[in-house]
This record gives structure tokens, sequence and C-alpha cells, in this order.
């Protein structure tokens, strides 16, 4: 669990939402259900959104005759959001509450009063980048809203419960570094050394169903054990070997050039940073990873990330 990172009082605490890298992503075939089998590894950032939790005086008490989403509405209330969906019950933080009630429901554990929840989102991480910030958002409310309202749902618990909401929130809420297989939900942690990125965020955003329906996308990449990308790891931390690659990197490039532009600028840099620039997940951002020699060198990269052709951040791991 990612731990909170600063409390203003008893009754309200603050949280970082972390973004993610993909260091590599492939799809290993479609299953029965229509969702697509992947591979890959998750890199947690030091770099996302902040949540910030308030109890409201008093109690809501349960009434078992109201809809989900009429409970949740009484529970929760957010701010923060209001660009990113028309409708508050849109939103990913209100869906990971409404599946948390849910399963609360099913599963006997719903008292008969809870405390009501205010979540102000502090957004720093683009929309549609690949970077997981909606995913995050709703895995970091759910951990926070099994703590206050007690719960008690265990970590497995909760990620059969994320992956309802969306194939990144179980990452988010497994909170470190892991091989990632099946739709994102079967996770296995994996150490990795620190490292520095530089992150640029170009703006643009293909749809993610027109990009798994795209034909040129490759979903028959032969699958590798976790042992295997345990024992590789130096063929996609730094550099990017094959057969370890982002399938949806080719397709992404040719179908938004802001993305091919940026992934180009990237590429200038690899000799000098000994790495290997890449996309995460289906974009649209890219990075790439910075040898130690280079992290260090605060005005080069100020420098490269002023030079860039959109938005760049230079991040750390978790």
């Amino acid at each position: 669990m990612i731990e909170n990172i600063a409390a203003s009082s008893a009754s309200t605490m603050t949280r970082l939402s972390p973004a993610k890298l993909n260091l590599f992503l492939h799809i290993t075939g479609k299953r029965a259900d229509g969702y697509h089998d992947l591979q890959t590894v998750f890199r947690l950032l030091d770099w996302g959104d902040y949540l910030h939790f308030s109890l409201v005086d008093g109690l809501v008490d349960i009434d078992s005759t109201l809809a989900i989403d009429q409970l949740c509405e009484r529970l929760l209330r957010l701010t923060g959001a209001e660009a990113i969906t028309s409708h508050v019950t849109d939103n990913l933080i209100f869906q990971a509450a409404r599946a948390l009630l849910a399963a609360a429901i099913a599963s006997n554990k719903l008292p008969k009063q809870l405390t009501p929840v205010t979540i102000e989102l502090d957004k720093h991480l683009p929309m549609g980048a690949g970077l997981g910030g909606g995913s995050s958002n709703a895995a970091t409310t759910m951990l926070v809203l099994n703590e206050i309202w007690a719960f008690n749902f265990s970590q497995d618990e909760m990620i059969n419960i994320g992956a309802t909401v969306g194939s990144d929130v179980p990452i988010f809420i497994f909170g470190q570094d892991a091989i990632a297989m099946g739709i994102g939900e079967k996770l296995t942690a994996i150490n990795l050394p620190d490292q520095q990125y530089l992150v640029l965020t170009p703006e643009a955003h293909v749809n993610t169903a027109k990009l798994f329906a795209h034909p040129k996308l490759q979903r028959d990449i032969a699958p590798l054990s976790i042992d295997t990308i345990k024992n590789q790891s130096n063929d996609y931390v730094q550099h990017l070997n094959t057969p370890y690659h982002n399938v949806f990197t080719p397709v992404v490039a040719s179908l938004a050039p802001a993305v091919a532009e940026a992934l180009s600028y990237l590429q200038g840099l690899e000799t000098q940073v000994l790495g290997t620039a890449r996309m995460t997940g289906s974009g649209s951002a890219v990075f790439l990873p910075l040898d130690a020699s280079i992290a260090s060198d605060k005005k080069l990269l100020a420098k490269w990330v002023e030079s860039a052709p959109c938005s760049g951040y230079v991040v750390g791991s978790l």
C-alpha cells in the first residue's frame, strides 16, 4: 500500500496518486471474453496527482433500499474533477467508491452507518497519456475508503475489486513495481534499480478501443515466464532489446504525428543517456531512462526539457 505523504489533521489526509510506466508491453492473445492477455513490467513513479480526503461531520444511515449510485452520492463528494467528466458518476474515483460499496454489500461488510467523505482531486498528470492517472486515482480512493470505512478487505480482495473498475487499477493497489499478466490483475513483485526518466507528454490521444481493433497491432507475442522476465531485466530497464517492445508504439506513431515527433526527439538523445526511448501503455506519453551520470546533471536535463517539442518532466521511480 502506498503510504500517506501528509496529514493536515485527524480528519484529513493527503495521498500521492502515482503515475506508472510500462517498461515494455506485449499482447499474447485474445481471450474468450473479448479482452486481451498482456505481459508488461509496471514501474511506479514519484510523480502523480494528489488526493485530499476529508471526513464530514456526522454519520449517514445506510438505507438498503437505495440504489448503489444514490448511496455513493450520499457518502461521497468529489471536487476538482469537473473538467474530466461531464457527470461525477462517470469519474473513475466515483466508480471506485461504487465498486467498493458494492463489494461490501455482497460480502455483508456494510455497517448501518458510514462517515461521509469529501475527496479533492489535485490533478497534475495529463489525461489519456498512458500514465495511469485515472486508474491510480481509483486505486488510491479504494485504499483510503477501505481504511476509513473499516471494510478490511485484503489486498488480494482489493485487487479483484479494482480489476472491475479498470485493468490498470490493480497495479496501484499492489503499490510496487511488478510483472503483470492476464489483463493486468496477475501481479508479481519485481525489484528494480532506482531510476530517473525524461518523460514527454505530447498533446495527442488515440482511442484505446480503436488501437486494439487496429489491423496492424501485433497480438500474438510469445508469452514469457515470470522467471525469464525477472532474469532478463537488463533487456528492458535501461535499454529495450529484442524480444521486448511496446506493441502499440508503431500503431500510435502512425496515427498521432505528435507522438512520433516526441519519440524521435528522445531517440536523438539515446547515445548521451545510454538508454532506449519508448512509449508507455497505449500512449501518448513517451520516456527515456536516464543513466545515473546524466540524471545528476540538472542543467542539461533542464535544457532538454526546454527544447522538447511538448511538455516534459524529469521524474524518478517511487
